[in-house]
């Protein structure tokens, strides 16, 4: 009898808090009007957690902190679930999980023991998720396989025909890699793992590659000039284009929703990582996000999540 008296206290509160206090009512236009477009693992204290913001880097939320250690985030195509890995068993076993936007539901999709699981990437119809995965075989020898499943983790299965890491649907369905070979390449083949198409073909590792929203062009990292910097080639292989040029190493590019900018993450002195945007020409470069790395873009995002994690934070501090 006392549940329900309770429920009218908090609807009240968050009734007051939402539309009877100025700052806050301003905090919620702001919110509601922001177009989230980043997702990343930012580093909070000893723990790494999945989290939201704009594209300069303001007004975060975070989304999940399922494990210690969460990363490599991809929105899936309807904005309403998010893919990711963390790490289990003192970082020897890293796993794929899927959660609600808003952070509700989190569900672990791959159990495998001491492998390593990551970069899963969303196909084009929300209904397949690729990931690279990593381990030692047997024979001593570091193995770099590709592997699909289902969205809810059903069907786990190899692309045989593929050795490599970094997988990333193209718009056709076809996946966009980095070999494994050494040096490494970029690659793009058939979801089946035939009809292989080698892009770059040098000396250099060629790692990591990202494609552009219109499907045209290629964000990939390379160290062919003696660091590993940011490039942007054509979808066909041709016309290399180089974005960064300093003596510290970029990771993980990727393409702004508009495809006018690339977002990557660079070490700092603190021994971690942070987000930088530039220009695809390479001019305008700053920082936007500290202590943050493994950042992907969201090119759709279900609204409803901005709502209910807004009024969940307002209650936190009430």
């Amino acid at each position: 009898m006392l549940a329900k008296p309770v429920n009218r206290v908090r609807v009240l509160l968050l009734f007051i808090i939402i539309l009877g206090v100025a700052a806050p009512c301003q905090a919620n236009k702001q919110v509601h009007s922001q177009h989230f477009s980043l997702i990343y693992s930012f580093k909070e204290e000893k723990k790494r957690s999945i989290y939201l913001s704009v594209d300069e880097g303001k007004t975060r939320i975070k989304v999940v902190d399922a494990t210690n250690s969460d990363g490599y985030p991809a929105v899936a195509p309807s904005g309403k679930s998010v893919a990711f890995y963390g790490k289990y068993d003192k970082n020897k076993t890293w796993s794929i999980h899927t959660v609600d936007i808003d952070g509700n539901n989190v569900r672990r999709l791959t159990h495998e023991k001491n492998v390593w699981d990551s970069a899963p990437a969303w196909s084009p119809d929300g209904k397949t998720i690729a990931f690279a995965r990593e381990y030692r075989g047997e024979n001593g020898v570091w193995q770099e396989e590709i592997w699909l499943m289902n969205a809810d983790g059903t069907e786990q299965r190899q692309i045989k025909a593929l050795e490599g890491i970094s997988p990333e649907f193209m718009q056709d369905g076809r996946i966009l890699y980095q070999s494994k070979a050494s040096p490494s390449q970029i690659m793009i083949a058939n979801i089946d793992g035939s009809n292989i198409i080698q892009l770059t073909n040098d000396d250099s590792d060629n790692r990591m590659p990202k494609i552009s929203p219109d499907g045209s062009q290629i964000a990939y990292l390379s160290n062919r000039d003696g660091n590993q910097e940011v490039y942007i080639m054509r979808v066909d292989g041709s016309s290399h284009q180089r974005i960064t040029n300093n003596d510290i190493q970029e990771w993980g590019p990727t393409w702004s929703t508009d495809g006018s900018k690339v977002f990557f993450s660079s070490e700092n002195v603190h021994g971690f990582f942070d987000i930088y945007m530039a220009n695809k020409d390479g001019t305008a470069i700053k920082r936007i996000l500290n202590s943050a790395t493994q950042v992907a873009t969201v090119h759709r995002l279900d609204k409803r999540y901005l709502e209910k994690s807004l009024e969940a934070r307002l209650l936190e501090k009430n």
